[in-house]
């Protein structure tokens, strides 16, 4: 049975919690020490100090640290390292690893290798203390790497996955050729907003030329770049960047249906709607949304808090459902509000947990659990009022892993690590091969047969959120702490002893 009421029982990639708590959002958030002067397109304020937290407490209410699980950690770091080692023999210098047939390819252009799995990993080594391997990743990179490459690159990617990396990179290690090459890249990124009319950016840009095309793209590929183009300004003292980003949020915002609702994808020329669909948290919207909040958590910026906060109140009204005693989110018509889907991704579990005790949050985990429990492994996407498969492939989504560390993380309930553990325990039983890890085509056979691909984000994502939910590391300030959509650490990241 279908209860549309959610007073019984208030409800990544960060979002969710903001809905329960109306105000509080991270999916893999990015928190930086600076803060910016609400809605400004100058350049970012001096650097604003936090309240002080209560004892054992971080400034948002997370615990102010992980308690060690040393036994489990070096598991995970084994399997990080097993993963990467295939990598390394395998794709070296390439963007992604095929550990099956022990051959690679390249993820942004064919024929132009950029290392992508290299910068993937850079602030994962440094969390596991693999020193030799940070060294290793940036010599790579200030030694071979160039960006002077004639073909089009997607923006959305570039930012969350090159950009951040190389910001996170530098932030580990101090080492300043990371950040040149992070200008570099960014520089070559800008004219994908600056020469479009609306100022949401295009989808790509030529890195040599500047030439852009794809005018019609997802929100998510729209909004996604606050946190790192933010960080980047304040790093540089340059605030081009910023000002590109919040633009491009303020043009979305500005084309909000009358109920407060935002459709999927955008003309970036027009301004126009390309669909009605309301599909929040889904993708390819999510992250959008995370974005909105991470510009107030790390820069203090009040504007966009006001748009999360109303955009979370009318998710609320319009799209959150609850099967039974499992909460879900719905796809509706964003001028109506009537129900168009109820097909939901993997990928939505990321986006509630942002701090303090989030009752939503924990409701939809349990949720996407059963999905865990049903499957083993988690699929693609589900019709969840049936709880049956839509598409029953599993390409090493991190998600759950990335939701369960931050729920732990703010509320130091044991039962995120007992499944984020049995999360682990099944990557490596059904995504293990000799080469490293691997996609699974289809999570409802047995056995699970798998493909051939290693996504460079599992170096970035899978085994951090899941290292750092066992780890207690030192190299991270569990206090102040926050992580990129991508799963950069873009605060609080400590260098020296692991």
């Amino acid at each position: 049975m279908i209860n549309t009421s959610l007073a019984a029982r208030p409800t990544r990639r960060g979002m969710l919690y903001a809905l329960a708590a109306a105000g509080t959002l991270t999916t893999g958030g990015v928190v930086l020490d600076g803060a910016r002067r609400a809605g400004a397109g100058g350049p970012p304020a001096p650097a604003a100090s936090s309240p002080p937290a209560p004892p054992g407490r971080a400034a948002h209410g997370r615990p102010a640290g992980v308690r060690p699980d040393a036994s489990k950690a070096r598991e995970i770091r084994a399997e990080f390292l097993h993963a990467w080692r295939g990598y390394k023999r395998h794709a070296w210098g390439h963007d992604e690893v095929l550990p099956v047939s022990g051959r690679h390819r390249e993820f942004f252009a064919k024929g132009h290798p950029v290392g992508l799995s290299i910068i993937e990993a850079l602030d994962t080594h440094h969390l596991m203390g693999l020193d030799d391997e940070v060294d290793l990743c940036a010599e790579w990179i200030t030694d071979r790497l160039d960006f002077d490459i004639d073909a089009d690159f997607q923006v959305f990617e570039t930012t969350i996955r090159l950009v951040g990396g190389l910001l996170a990179g530098y932030l580990a290690t101090g080492r300043r050729g990371l950040l040149r090459r992070c200008v570099d890249l960014a520089d070559r990124v800008l004219p994908a907003f600056t020469k479009s009319p609306t100022g949401m950016p295009y989808r790509y840009v030529n890195l040599r030329t500047g030439r852009v095309s794809g005018a019609t793209l997802p929100l998510a590929e729209i909004g996604t770049n606050i946190l790192e183009f933010g960080v980047l300004s304040d790093l540089t003292g340059d605030d081009r960047y910023w000002r590109a980003a919040k633009r491009a949020l303020r043009a979305v915002v500005q084309r909000r249906s009358s109920i407060g609702l935002l459709a999927t994808r955008l003309n970036v020329e027009s301004g126009r709607w390309a669909d009605r669909q309301g599909s929040a948290v889904d993708p390819p919207v999510d992250s959008f949304y995370e974005y909105l909040w991470g510009a107030w958590e790390m820069f203090r910026d009040e504007e966009c808090r006001d748009w999360f906060r109303s955009f979370a109140a009318a998710l609320r009204k319009y799209q959150a459902e609850r099967v039974g005693d499992r909460l879900w989110f719905k796809h509706v018509d964003f001028r109506t509000g009537a129900l168009l889907s109820r097909r939901q991704s993997s990928l939505a579990v990321a986006i509630l947990p942002v701090g303090g005790d989030n009752a939503l949050a924990a409701d939809y985990y349990r949720s996407w659990t059963a999905v865990l429990d049903k499957y083993t492994v988690i699929p693609e996407a589900i019709d969840y009022r049936r709880m049956t498969v839509v598409s029953a492939r599993n390409d090493l989504r991190p998600e759950y892993a990335n939701c369960a560390f931050q729920l732990y993380w703010q509320t130091g309930d044991a039962y995120y690590r007992t499944t984020a553990w049995r999360y682990f325990q099944n990557l490596r039983k059904y995504h293990r091969v000799p080469g490293g890890y691997t996609v699974v085509t289809d999570v409802t056979r047995r056995p699970m047969p798998k493909g051939d691909h290693c996504p460079a984000y599992v170096f970035a994502e899978n085994f951090k959120w899941l290292y750092l939910t066992f780890s207690g590391t030192s190299r991270f300030d569990y206090a102040r702490g926050y992580l990129s959509t991508e799963g950069k650490v873009l605060r609080g990241l400590r260098r020296g002893r692991a």
